[in-house]
């Protein structure tokens, strides 16, 4: 039986992938620090902005996650905080460049470092954070503390001791409705999948729907200790709410969504059906991944620094639920 590493040689081994990252980035002439870019505005008053297909690390002081928000009648609210309080900021000056109204609320899809590390901005310019009551056993807990302690580290100076994990204001548990400004948000549990918190936004009116990282396009999903057998049932029912826009938690937005949801559940099953073989088995994981035939996936972004390690927990798991 093969045991999950410690929680801190984890990250152990994580910082030593982040930091040559790095390092490859830094040592390119002409690499400057990523730049939150325009906001894009994907449908009536709703905008977003997409992070990097990369790891996150110091040259891009950790824009790898996608961000949004809504401008309503009377406030905005934000979808997502991105990965430093630095970028939080730019993409707050980018808001106050569209429309003078106050940000009055940001609406968390989970809570991964990169999707998170910019609430304390937000939180300080007035917003009230939501997110699913889930999270809060992460925020105990030492993943949460030990991810501070290397993104410290790895991801100076952006990410520093004035750097906090932020918790909500409120926490939900249920779907739940906002009327916000005259614009009805629709928030859906939708985990325990990507993570136990995973919660979906949906702007029904403008036929947007920002799946945190249920979806992925463009790059290798990050599985990490994921329950992906209910994250497949998850992705099943967003492509049953057939949305016309889907913002993902990485890559850009689709406008065809059933091609990025049918790529990570179909990346998902093939995971756990080639893992499941091998576990029911007793086939050591070496062996299983050397056998597994790859190609489709191989030339994506993060293929070589994540896959294994997918494939890995994934193993895992199949040896628990066979």
């Amino acid at each position: 039986m093969m045991h999950c590493p410690k929680a801190d040689e984890f990250f152990k081994l994580s910082r030593a992938a982040t930091r040559l990252v790095a390092l490859a980035a830094l040592a390119i002439p002409g690499t400057s620090l990523a730049q939150v870019p325009s906001p894009v505005e994907i449908a009536r008053d709703v905008y977003f902005v997409q992070g990097l297909a990369a790891l996150g690390s110091s040259a891009n002081r950790n824009f790898i996650s996608n961000a949004g928000f809504v401008i309503t009648a009377n406030s905005v609210v934000v979808i997502d905080a991105l990965g430093s309080p630095t970028l939080a900021q730019t993409m707050v000056e980018r808001i106050k460049s569209l429309t003078d109204k106050p940000i009055s609320h940001v609406l968390v899809t989970h809570y991964h470092a990169d999707h998170i590390y910019g609430l304390q901005v937000f939180k300080q310019a007035g917003a009230m954070i939501l997110a699913h009551s889930a999270a809060k056993t992460y925020l105990q807990s030492d993943a949460a503390r030990l991810r501070l302690q290397a993104s410290r580290v790895d991801l100076a100076p952006w990410i520093d001791d004035r750097t906090e994990l932020t918790p909500a204001d409120r926490w939900i548990d249920a779907v739940t409705d906002l009327q916000i400004g005259g614009i009805r948000f629709g928030l859906t549990p939708a985990g325990p999948a990507h993570t136990p918190e995973d919660l979906t936004i949906a702007i029904e009116e403008r036929g947007v729907i920002f799946s945190g990282d249920l979806a992925y396009m463009g790059r290798i999903p990050f599985v990490g200790q994921a329950d992906s057998r209910h994250w497949i049932e998850s992705v099943d029912r967003l492509i049953g709410l057939e949305p016309k826009i889907l913002v993902p938690g990485h890559g850009p937005i689709v406008e065809m969504p059933l091609a990025a949801l049918q790529f990570t559940r179909d990346y998902l099953m093939f995971l756990r059906e080639s893992m499941r073989t091998a576990a029911r088995d007793l086939e050591p994981f070496e062996d299983a991944y050397l056998r597994t035939d790859w190609s489709t996936y191989a030339a994506l972004p993060l293929f070589e620094l994540a896959n294994r390690m997918n494939a890995y927990n994934t193993y895992l798991l199949m040896e628990q639920q066979r």
